[in-house]
C-alpha cells in the first residue's frame, strides 16, 4: 500500500507515517520546511519533499492520502490528489480508523496530555503490554522520537480537543486530566468545550472506562452515571509516594502520574510494576526538559497560561534559592487575547527574577487579522506592569541573556512556537 501524506513533518502526522512504515507501507510525504522530524523519516525509509510536490503523486499515485488538521482546503497538493479521486483522510480520521482495530487507551485534556500519554506508555511497557504509541512529544524512551511500534493489540494515543479532532477516536479507556478555556479559535465558549468532551465520552461502550481528575471543576459537570468511572485526586494517598519518585518536578506531573498509575490499575498491573515505570521516567520533550551547559536550562511548550503558572512554580520549587530569567514566546494571537487576562493574572503572580516576553509566535492559518491588531506582547507587559518584566524582540534576546550569563543560574525559554531554539545556545 502507498501512502502520502501532507504536511508529514508534524507531530502527530510523523508518528502515523511511522507506524505504517513498520506496517510494510511506502510512504511518501512533504512538508512546506525541513525538520529535525522529517529528517528522521527520510532516514527511516520515507521519501520525502519540501514544499508541495505535485510532480511525486504523478510518478507515484497513492493509494491514500493523509494530511495534517493544519492543511486548509485550497492546498494545491490536496486538491491535486482530490480531483485524481485518490482517498484523503485528515490525520483525526486516519488515526481514528486504528482505534477501532486496537483496544485503544485515549489521553485527553487540556493540559498534561503529553506527559500522562508518555507515563501510561512506560507503564504498559514495562507490564509487558507491548503498546503501540502515537505521541505528541519525543520521548527518550522511544529514541527520541513521537512513536513506538508494538506488537499487540493495545493502542495508546494523545487525544487532542483542537478542532474537536478526538470525536474521531473510539476508546476503550479514556482518560480526562483537566478541562479549561483553551483553542478558542474553534470553541465558543466553556458551554461549547464541555459539550463536545461530553459527546466525546459518549464514545465508550458499556465495558469502557473513564478515568477522570476528580479534583477539575470542569471535569465533574460532565461526568455521566452510566459510565465506569475511576477518580484520581491529588489528595489521594499516592500523591506522596509519587513526589518522591517522580523525576519530573511539580505537583501537575504528580497528577498526572496519578492518572497513569489509575489507568494501570483498570487493566490490573500491579503497582509495584507501574511505580517502577514512573520511577524511571526521565520527562519529554519541551516538558520541564532540563540541559546542562554554561547554566541550566529549562525547555518548556508551555503556552496555556495555566501550564506557563505550573512551570514556573516547578521551577522555583526545584531550584529554590538560585537566579532564575525565563523567555516566553506567546503561542498564537488568538490565544493571547482571549487569555490576555489570566496571562496578565500569572505573570504578576510569579516567582521569578526576570521575565521576558517576546514577539507572539503567529501561527498560520489560524489567526485573523482583526484580532492580531487587538492584541500584542508589548500591550501584555504594559499590563502586567512589573519591573521586572519586560518586552523585547525576538531577534535581541539571545544577545541581552550572553550578556547577562554571570547573573543567571537557570534560564526557562518556554512556547509552543520557534522559541526553543533559543535554548541551544547556552
Amino acid at each position: 500500500m502507498k501512502i502520502h501524506f501532507i504536511g508529514i513533518g508534524g507531530i502527530g502526522v510523523s508518528a502515523l507515517a511511522q507506524y505504517y512504515l513498520r506496517k510494510g507501507c511506502k510512504v511518501t510525504g512533504s512538508d512546506l520546511v525541513s525538520s529535525e522530524i522529517t529528517d528522521y523519516l527520510k532516514k527511516s525509509g520515507a521519501e520525502v519533499s519540501i514544499g508541495q510536490d505535485k510532480e511525486l503523486s504523478v510518478k507515484d499515485m497513492p493509494d491514500l492520502v493523509i494530511y495534517s488538521p493544519a492543511v486548509k482546503s485550497g492546498n494545491s497538493e490536496l486538491d491535486y490528489f482530490n480531483k485524481k479521486g485518490v482517498k484523503c483522510l485528515s490525520y483525526p480520521e486516519a488515526l481514528g480508523q486504528l482505534t477501532k482495530e486496537y483496544f485503544t487507551i485515549a489521553v485527553s485534556g487540556t493540559h498534561g496530555k503529553s506527559t500522562t500519554t508518555a507515563m501510561v506508555s512506560l507503564i504498559l511497557t514495562e507490564a509487558g503490554f507491548d503498546p503501540t504509541v502515537i505521541i505528541g512529544t519525543k520521548l527518550k524512551e522511544f529514541n527520541n522520537t513521537n512513536f513506538r511500534f508494538g506488537k499487540s493489540r493495545y493502542l495508546v494515543i494523545e487525544a487532542d480537543e483542537w478542532n474537536a479532532s478526538f470525536l474521531n477516536y473510539w476508546p476503550k479507556i479514556i482518560v480526562l486530566t483537566n478541562i479549561e478555556k483553551e483553542h478558542m479559535d474553534y470553541y465558543k465558549d466553556i458551554r461549547h468545550i464541555l459539550k463536545t468532551y461530553k459527546e466525546y465520552i459518549a464514545h465508550l461502550d458499556k465495558d469502557g472506562i473513564l478515568v477522570l481528575n476528580k479534583d477539575d471543576r470542569n471535569i465533574n459537570k460532565i461526568k455521566d452515571k452510566g459510565i465506569k468511572k475511576i477518580e484520581f485526586s491529588i489528595f489521594h494517598k499516592e500523591a506522596n509516594t509519587l513526589k518522591d519518585i517522580l523525576k519530573i518536578p511539580g505537583e501537575h506531573n504528580i497528577s498526572n502520574a496519578l492518572a497513569a498509575l489509575s489507568v494501570s490499575r483498570a487493566l490490573k498491573i500491579d503497582d509495584r510494576t507501574a511505580l517502577k515505570a514512573l520511577s524511571k521516567y526521565q520527562g519529554s520533550w519541551r516538558r520541564f526538559e532540563v540541559k546542562k551547559g554554561r547554566i541550566i536550562v529549562v525547555s518548556d511548550y508551555g503556552h496555556h497560561p495555566t501550564e506557563v503558572s505550573a512551570t514556573l512554580k516547578a521551577a522555583r520549587e526545584r531550584y529554590r534559592d538560585k537566579k532564575i530569567f525565563c523567555v516566553f514566546q506567546p503561542h498564537q494571537h488568538q490565544r493571547t487575547y482571549y487569555l490576555f487576562n489570566e496571562f496578565v493574572k500569572i505573570f504578576r503572580l510569579a516567582d521569578i527574577d526576570r521575565i521576558i516576553i517576546t514577539d507572539i509566535y503567529d501561527v498560520a492559518g489560524r489567526e485573523t487579522k482583526a484580532i492580531n491588531k487587538k492584541v500584542s506582547s508589548e500591550l501584555l507587559v504594559k499590563k502586567i506592569k512589573k519591573d521586572n518584566i519586560i518586552y523585547m524582540e525576538k531577534e535581541k534576546v539571545e544577545d541581552y541573556l550572553k550578556d547577562r550569563i554571570k547573573e543567571i543560574d537557570v534560564l526557562i525559554v518556554m512556547g509552543a512556537g520557534d522559541i526553543y531554539k533559543l535554548a541551544d545556545g547556552f
